[in-house]
């Protein structure tokens, strides 16, 4: 039952006026809807999209959260630092950033970003 259905990432947000205005600001979405709670839910690509709501858990996970799938990696690194995103930098065993991106054998290239409230947020490429 649950394999056919669509899929929504669901992100915390300690301040829903500064986060939105990131997503909008930064990231270039505008929500497709407001719930009642004042959550807003963004629509992605194929289907997919992502519910941003109010809590004060926002940044408490080390986790990435949320992540896209990218033809292009350093392109939209490029484009989303010229929008003002920061992208982290990683030197640990098996995970070293150059100039914010990764390079992992077997996994293609990966990117990683905080989002205004804390949130860790990722592009990424697959290798074909």
């Amino acid at each position: 039952m649950l394999k056919d259905m669509e899929v929504m990432a669901v992100l915390p947000a300690k301040d829903i006026d500064r986060a939105k205005e990131f997503y909008r600001d930064k990231l270039g979405f505008e929500p497709e809807r407001t719930m009642p709670d004042g959550g807003v839910v963004y629509r992605c690509g194929k289907g997919t999209s992502f519910l941003l709501y109010q809590t004060d858990n926002a940044g408490s996970a080390k986790n990435t959260q949320l992540g896209w799938a990218s033809d292009d990696v350093q392109r939209d690194v490029d484009e989303l630092r010229a929008r003002g995103v920061v992208f982290e930098d990683y030197d640990m065993p098996g995970l070293k950033t150059e100039n914010g991106i990764a390079t992992m054998e077997g996994y293609g290239q990966a990117a990683w970003f905080l989002d205004s409230e804390g949130n860790i947020l990722n592009i990424s490429s697959m290798p074909s």
